[in-house]
């Protein structure tokens, strides 16, 4: 096959896909992205049946949830720059093929012990996939039309796990938990389908050696980390192996960042290039953005189930406004940042999601039910659309053409990395508000009755049911103590969301594209089926 280099921005007669092809290709690239993300949020609505089938523990369940998590955070990195490497369509159909076949062993499962080895290998496969997608997007389509591909592939990144999640809950109610890896194998044939007719190859040509230390290195930090912020909640903060965990993942942190200050323009990831706006103000846009996210989804639930009474479906369902502006806004952000720059539509997003995270705050009630949070989920999944496309660009143009694997990869780490500390923080704080609350409450109630109830919400309208005369009040208490605590993680959510649009207002991507990286000696060529 032949090739021809790629300049910045490829003319038509140079081999660019006409727009036909280009909108097959965001198609193609947008359900297999919505594959890896659905299977991200999938499980967590059948964690009960998991116990069950499995007669398992909530921690081997957590485990089985997390172990996908955890290798795709860990391999993104390094898998997003072999793709660069070794061809980004060859990768993402290797990546296609071993998911598929992951989600497939996953369902026919009969053990933990099968279950566990599946979900660990679909997240390499996921990690193989996640990072291509944007990567496809970037070294393909031209730039005046880069970005409103970006804002499709944000879109989809951004609101396709809620999506995922309600249609898993919808698969559970009607048939039975094994039905919700029917849906990832779905979207991997039709994603695979298009790939191999629609997706031209692009790959890197380097002669510097693959960064193996600065791989090693990363992912060791990725584990190390994300293990802290996934079991510290449950085994303790101050356990032994979650200190250990955070050792290591600070120590591998710090190997990797002088590693490659070693490695300069070897590097498997520059991390100089954090100095410039775009991907300093992008990357902790990302960060922030998606633990704030997840943390009103961790709080939502509880909120929907065990406040209101909703069934797992109709309580994901709830949820949907959010994804549903999150997606359109997403589009419709590239059209803004053209006209007010991307910083302004950053900092807009922001103030917007800020705004959400205040009217939550100040309206949620029990009385009010899902129109007392409806307003604040709208405005939060509007502010977060219209941030996350312009801050995804942000990030894949600080990095020259030739590293878009890595700079896809990064974008995709810093969104694992903000929904773990997200659900962590956000998850204890409104934890620590609830039995605070809920302390000043239980007068009158018996001793082993109110230590139950200070749990958590679940442990106290379970334990209600033997309360005697002191169920309505206790239940009223737990309902009113948990909207309590929601209402103080809410108003941290806020005071830190205000920090952030202070930070982009100055220190914001500039509105021009960053200078070339001419140091990097390495050519791209892209090869057309």
């Amino acid at each position: 096959m032949s090739t021809k280099q790629l300049s910045p921005t490829p003319a038509a007669d140079e081999g660019v896909p006409g727009a036909r092809e280009l909108r097959a290709i965001l198609i193609a690239v947008s359900i297999a992205l919505m594959a890896v993300i659905a299977s991200v949020s999938g499980l967590n609505v059948a964690q009960t049946h998991l116990a069950v089938e499995f007669s398992a523990s909530q921690s081997t369940v957590l485990w089985i949830i997390n172990s996908y998590t955890l290798a795709l955070a860990a391999l993104l990195l390094p898998l997003g720059a072999l793709g660069d490497r070794l061809g980004r369509k060859p990768m993402l159909i290797a990546g296609l093929v071993v998911f598929g076949i992951s989600n497939v062993v996953a369902a026919l499962a009969p053990s933990v012990e099968v279950m566990l080895i599946a979900r660990v290998a679909a997240g390499v496969g996921a990690a193989m996939i996640m990072p291509i997608t944007l990567a496809v997007i970037t070294a393909t389509f031209p730039e005046e039309q880069r970005a409103k591909a970006i804002g499709v592939w944000t879109g989809v990144a951004g609101g396709g796990g809620i999506l995922g999640m309600f249609l898993s809950a919808l698969l559970v109610d009607i048939a039975n938990w094994r039905w919700l890896f029917a849906l990832p194998i779905v979207l991997v044939i039709v994603a695979l389908a298009m790939t191999v007719k629609s997706v031209p190859n692009s790959r890197e040509r380097s002669s510097h050696a693959f960064d193996t230390v600065g791989a090693l290195t990363s992912a060791v930090a990725v584990v190390g980390l994300i293990f802290v912020l996934q079991e510290g909640p449950e085994r303790g903060w101050t356990a032994p192996i979650t200190l250990i965990s955070l050792a290591v993942g600070i120590a591998a942190t710090v190997a990797f960042v002088a590693w490659e200050l070693r490695r300069r323009h070897a590097s498997l990831l520059d991390v100089r290039l954090f100095s410039e706006r775009g991907l300093a103000g992008g990357s902790l846009t990302l960060l922030v953005l998606f633990g704030v996210q997840a943390g009103i989804a961790v709080v939502l639930f509880p909120f929907f189930q065990s406040v209101l009474g909703w069934s797992g479906l109709l309580s994901t369902a709830a949820i949907m406004p959010m994804a549903v502006m999150m997606m359109v806004s997403s589009g419709l952000a590239p059209l803004l940042a053209a006209r007010i720059s991307a910083r302004t539509t950053m900092a807009t997003g922001i103030a917007l999601a800020a705004a959400g995270l205040l009217l939550m705050a100040a309206l949620v009630s029990v009385d009010g039910g899902f129109w007392s949070v409806l307003p604040g989920m709208a405005a939060m999944g509007l502010g977060a659309g219209l941030s996350m496309t312009p801050s995804t660009e942000a990030i894949t143009s600080s990095l020259p053409r030739e590293k878009q694997g890595v700079a896809s990869a990064l974008n995709d780490v810093t969104r694992e990395f903000g929904t773990a500390l997200g659900v962590a923080l956000l998850g204890a704080l409104v934890a620590t508000g609830y039995r605070t609350a809920i302390n000043d409450k239980l007068d009158g109630i018996p001793q082993t009755t109110a230590d139950t109830a200070r749990e958590g919400i679940a442990n106290a309208l379970e334990t209600a049911s033997s309360a005697g005369t002191h169920a309505p009040d206790l239940i009223h208490a737990a309902q009113q103590s948990f909207v309590e605590g929601w209402q103080q993680a809410m108003w941290a959510g806020t005071a830190l969301m205000g920090v952030l649009f202070l930070y982009i207002v100055f220190r914001g991507p500039t509105n021009h594209r960053p200078k070339a990286h001419n140091d990097v000696q390495a050519t791209e060529a892209l090869t057309t089926r």
